[in-house]
């Protein structure tokens, strides 16, 4: 009964509160609409006073709640009414921006970038590899000397290693940065999934002097097929494809007899100019042909490296730099404008090539 009579007391002081707090409500006028947001916090926010109310009735005698829960609603009801008023009362304040804004208006144009010429040209080379069968493959720009020159038939202290003009990673003599993709060849020979037909573009360092013509770094793409029966007939006819679609039907080809450690026989590719049309000029050093890629017959010891029988298997690789194909393309005379990041110089190219 103690218990009872103190719940009945609690109620009775609950509805004593809340008439207080009508009457503080009834005496809140116009503000501005901060003024009114705080009215909202204040009384209908989740610390609220209506919300702390509503939790008081766990604290109502049960054949009392549903008193009590009619005098809380129509608390709660004025306090929302209030908020209302007040709301509407102080709407002329609000910036009225929707009257203002024409829906009908274009939307202001985003500017959009375009894709480096590099990438243009590396997207347009690997696309007709991979109308071919060749699998796009990349590797690490960080590589052992295993993988970018002994695997490649260029033990130490052989003289092709002198061609490469090599960054070694001081800590560590035995990393350097890669003179070529063929590192990304090894690589996918030493998987052991035979047969193989991959194209693996990249950027490769080297230390030459920075010109127009030359880079400390620049971008490739080597191609290799490893299979049974592969000849260097099968070679020369992908190349012969490669370049109809690269460069027209009209370009002719030839190939002459070269050195490569890791290819053997080796050759390089020329193609006439397509500047002068194999007139002549200062581009192909009035020869009239422009060389665009080495390539030869996969060298046995490469293939025993990689754990592959060369008695079994044959294979050609290739590879191109991408920056002269780009530089003849577009007509540009400088390749350091490629890494200069001029965006009057980007936004010359399209999206396609």
């Amino acid at each position: 009964m103690i218990v009872l009579a103190y719940f009945c007391l609690l109620m009775d002081q609950l509805i004593e509160q809340i008439e207080q707090y009508k009457k503080e409500i009834n005496q809140f006028t116009n503000g501005d609409v901060k003024a009114v947001e705080n009215f909202r916090i204040k009384w209908l926010g989740t610390k609220g006073v209506v919300k702390n109310l509503m939790g008081e009735m766990r604290n109502v005698p049960v054949d009392r709640k549903k008193e009590f829960g009619q005098i809380l609603n129509d608390f709660k009801i004025l306090v929302e009414n209030k908020f209302e008023e007040l709301k509407k009362a102080t709407s002329d304040q609000q910036p009225k921006t929707s009257a203002r804004i024409d829906l009908s208006l274009p939307g202001d144009a985003l500017p959009l970038g375009s894709r480096h010429p590099v990438s243009l040209m590396r997207n347009r080379i690997v696309s007709i590899f991979q109308r071919l069968g060749f699998a796009l493959a990349e590797g690490p720009e960080i590589e052992d000397d295993w993988h970018n020159f002994t695997a490649l038939n260029m033990p130490e202290f052989h003289p092709a290693r002198d061609m490469q003009d090599t960054f070694y990673v001081q800590q560590n003599p035995d990393w350097l940065l890669r003179t070529h993709t063929s590192n990304v060849q090894i690589r996918e020979m030493e998987k052991g999934k035979l047969p193989i037909r991959g194209i693996y573009p990249g950027r490769v360092y080297r230390n030459e002097t920075v010109s127009a013509r030359s880079h400390c770094f620049f971008h490739q793409v080597e191609g290799l097929y490893i299979d049974e029966n592969v000849s260097f007939a099968d070679l020369k006819q992908t190349l012969y494809f490669f370049v109809k679609e690269m460069y027209g039907t009209d370009v002719k080809v030839r190939f002459r007899p070269s050195f490569f450690p890791f290819t053997e026989p080796s050759a390089e590719m020329d193609i006439s100019c397509t500047l002068c049309k194999g007139a002549g000029c200062s581009v192909c050093k009035h020869t009239g042909w422009l060389e665009i890629l080495g390539c030869g017959m996969v060298h046995p010891n490469v293939l025993q490296n990689c754990s592959i029988d060369p008695n079994k298997y044959t294979g050609f690789a290739f590879g191109m730099g991408i920056e002269r194909p780009a530089l003849l393309k577009y007509g540009i005379n400088d390749i350091r404008l490629f890494s200069e990041n001029d965006v009057r110089f980007l936004r010359q190219f399209t999206s396609a090539i």
